[in-house]
């Protein structure tokens, strides 16, 4: 059985399950409308939970938020179903391709096969598409990667059932129930408005506040923890901007172009102007990523400590950068 099922090849996982499902159901939702609306962008500095020993710092709203949001801001109710043994999560699965129906699933990404071994790492927060299935072998399009792909039933039951943080338990979502049309304008505006709340909350960890603490964090690291903890802590803030999804320069890129999108159902041109301050900043976040990465590649001369405040300086830049971009979209669309 194979679902006549088009593959659109998009820039994060989540995004683009949620896009590729809406085009298969007959709306024309872009991969960075299901970002916008599904409030995507943010930031926050998680101490107590360890990816390989160093903390985790997130640049996009937690797995499963975002399709959760944008769904309900747009009025399509999908369904979502946890298995705890693999016989069942694999039954349900069937049913729903023998129904001509696509389902998303979430799964780790350790043991995908057709991942490059250098992109294979425990994060079980990965998203794709099951649209057939063809003897033991399952059809799937990945939105990461440029064409479909496949896996086999051993392959798909271990990816499904991961160990670990996040583990999805054979998490599998599909639509079940669409609108006649889709409401934007009113769940583009819920979007922006909690993107802004969550970018400007007054904590220390989240939004431009935590982009502010990492700072600081950053130029303690070198003395505090020793060069070798601080490369390791460094090298995991830029593996989390521009390995895991698609980071910090890439979800800001992503968003600028849901700005972009949003001018044009608002009928507001000072969002689009925000689209490409959006996007100036979106190249400072990669800037910050390379002159991170010499470091703990130790491919420069300088003193290891004003390197260190270098990039430092460079983050605080950012955080009153995005600062008073949050604040005036913020007012754009009040």
């Amino acid at each position: 059985m194979k679902i006549d099922f088009t593959h659109h090849q998009s820039a994060h996982c989540e995004n683009g399950v949620v896009s590729n499902l809406m085009q298969h159901n007959g709306f024309e939702v872009s991969e960075p409308m299901v970002f916008g609306i599904g409030s995507g962008l943010l930031y926050c500095y998680i101490p107590l939970l360890k990816v390989d020993h160093a903390p985790v710092i997130t640049y996009r709203a937690m797995p499963g938020f975002i399709f959760n949001k944008f769904a309900k801001r747009v009025g399509v109710k999908f369904k979502r179903e946890k298995f705890r043994n693999s016989e069942a999560a694999k039954k349900r699965l069937d049913e729903n391709l023998e129904k001509n129906n696509p389902v998303g699933l979430q799964v780790g990404v350790y043991n995908l096969t057709y991942f490059p071994d250098e992109y294979r790492f425990h994060f079980n927060a990965h998203n794709l598409v099951v649209y057939g299935k063809e003897n033991d072998t399952y059809l799937i399009s990945d939105p990461v990667m440029e064409e479909v792909t496949t896996l086999s039933s051993k392959e798909l039951d271990k990816v499904r059932f991961a160990k670990g943080a996040f583990a999805p338990k054979g998490h599998m979502y599909y639509p079940i129930e669409f609108p006649k049309e889709l409401k934007l304008e009113e769940a583009i505006r819920k979007g922006i408005k909690q993107t802004c709340r969550d970018m400007l909350a007054p904590v220390p960890f989240v939004g431009v506040n935590g982009i502010k603490t990492i700072a600081k964090l950053i130029r303690k690291w070198p003395k505090k923890q020793g060069t070798k903890k601080a490369n390791h802590y460094l090298g995991q803030i830029v593996r989390m901007q521009e390995e895991i999804g698609t980071g910090g320069g890439g979800f800001r890129y992503i968003y600028a172009a849901f700005l972009q999108e949003a001018a044009k159902i608002l009928k507001k041109e000072e969002l689009s102007v925000l689209s490409k301050e959006m996007t100036a900043i979106g190249d400072l976040w990669r800037d910050f990523a390379v002159d991170a990465s010499r470091i703990y590649r130790n491919r420069s001369t300088k003193v290891e400590i004003d390197l260190y405040d270098d990039v430092a300086t460079q983050l605080e830049k950012i955080a009153d950068l995005e600062k008073d971009f949050f604040k005036k979209l913020r007012k754009a669309i009040k």
